[in-house]
């Protein structure tokens, strides 16, 4: 099987979305590759409890992509053998009424991971430069003060909020969190395809959305925000990776590869040890317990 490096996946310099593969060969068949994420999957999930157990690193995996990017499958799969007291994922829809009362990054900021945990965002802060951009008719339902129509909005309006997404990333990178923005890069063909078998699989009918045809019309629309916000917030402290994405098994394979060379970097993270006069007394607690 190939072997791949995080560099040939994370972005450090601008790019051209239509230049970022959307499919990579890994020089083997699909059940070596899921056997592979297997085997990384356990070695995620012990730095996991390790990184519970240390409690000084929290681990935020930020996850983008149009619509049948293979989200959902993703998380399930690379995440299958964590323990669920050391990982929480949140799915952000259409912000609540309470949401749209406070700034856009508040319902993202009480959602981050405590120290000792992985967060995973599936559709995140990021939503707030990609969807709204597309359509900024949306952003008058924040109701703020200083954008009384979408003709307030201009490259301003942006420039600042991608300013404010790279401060929040700073101060949570700069405050113990491990931050990892992956863009599943799905060619529109491949989306076609999974639309049609959505359509004409009966047990997946219930995935459709008439929605789903309107957005695909604005496919070009969202590549060049998506372009856009990459190269303004991939950033050495919160790096943005381009994942093909039209191979499941592949896809989720170089995530986790990612994740788990870039965390076994972190060579301070360990399990804690007992106290000296804990591990002096070892012995003695153990034969208190045997004489019970």
């Amino acid at each position: 099987m190939k072997n791949i490096h995080i560099d040939d996946f994370k972005i450090s310099s601008p790019i051209h979305i239509k230049n970022l593969p959307t499919s990579v060969d890994l020089e083997a068949n699909e059940k070596t590759i899921e056997k592979e994420l297997r085997t990384i999957s356990k070695d995620l999930a012990d730095i996991q409890n390790k990184m519970y157990a240390h409690g000084k690193y929290a681990a935020l995996i930020c996850i983008q992509g149009m619509d049948t990017a293979g989200k959902d499958s993703l998380i399930r799969e690379v995440f299958k053998e964590f323990n669920v007291r050391g990982i929480v994922a949140h799915s952000f829809k259409k912000p609540t009424s309470l949401e749209l009362k406070h700034n856009y990054l508040w319902r993202h900021y009480i959602a981050l991971p405590p120290r000792g945990k992985f967060g995973i965002f599936n559709r995140t802060h990021y939503e707030n430069v990609l969807v709204t951009r597309v359509h900024p008719d949306y952003l008058m339902y924040e109701n703020m003060p200083d954008v009384k129509s979408v003709d307030d909005v201009g490259n301003a309006f942006w420039d600042r909020r991608f300013k404010e997404i790279n401060n929040f990333e700073k101060q949570i990178a700069d405050n113990g969190t491990i931050v990892f923005k992956f863009f599943l890069n799905l060619s529109k063909d491949e989306q076609k395809n999974r639309l049609l078998r959505r359509l004409n699989k009966p047990s997946k009918n219930w995935k459709f959305s008439s929605d789903d045809l309107d957005e695909r019309k604005l496919w070009d629309a969202y590549q060049t925000c998506y372009e856009d916000a990459i190269n303004k917030t991939s950033k050495p402290h919160a790096p943005w990776y381009n994942i093909p994405a039209d191979n499941k098994p592949v896809a989720r394979y170089i995530l986790a590869k990612i994740l788990y060379d870039t965390l076994k970097t972190y060579s301070d993270i360990k399990e804690p040890v007992l106290p000296p006069k804990e591990m002096a007394n070892i012995d003695m607690y153990k034969h208190q317990l045997e004489n019970e």
